[in-house]
């Protein structure tokens, strides 16, 4: 069964979206939508990487309450910043040196530095060890630094016991 059906979840998906994206409910594109759902995970599933699983999801959670919490202080931040009163703003780059090597948690993240405003990553190294952040008001490189990997990273290790 699962050499015929490798990922049922994305399966399904890809049946549902099929059927929203059609409007329709009609044999035939119910019919197509199925090809599609075997078809699709069965030409991908040699591309697909291993990635970690979740080992903490209630860390996880913990994680994602303490991210929304971060993007809305710092959108009053930045807010502050860009509309207040007249202030020099010293935008710089940083190299984050990386501790997690797997492809998810790092994406996780530059998605999470991405998503706080005043932070970008721009890049992440070849070989997986440094990530390259855009800071809008880079004070103290050091401070910025530890803030992230304290922040984020540590959280990101925990959840996927990397």
């Amino acid at each position: 069964m699962k050499r015929l059906l490798p990922f049922p979840y994305l399966s399904l998906l890809l049946l549902i979206v099929w059927l929203l994206m059609n409007n329709s409910m009609s044999p035939g594109q119910i019919l197509l939508g199925l090809i599609f759902a075997l078809l699709i995970p069965l030409g991908t599933s040699s591309m697909r990487k291993n990635q970690p699983t979740l080992k903490k999801p209630l860390s996880a959670a913990k994680y994602l309450l303490m991210l929304m919490g971060d993007i809305i202080v710092s959108n009053v931040e930045v807010a502050i910043q860009v509309l207040g009163p007249v202030r020099k703003i010293n935008p710089g780059f940083i190299a984050v040196p990386l501790d997690i090597t797997q492809d998810l948690p790092i994406t996780l993240l530059a998605s999470s530095i991405s998503l706080t405003p005043g932070t970008v990553s721009i890049e992440v190294s070849e070989d997986k060890r440094w990530l390259y952040v855009h800071v809008l008001n880079l004070v103290n490189e050091a401070d910025t630094i530890a803030n992230i990997k304290q922040r984020y990273e540590s959280p990101l290790k925990e959840i996927f016991g990397c």
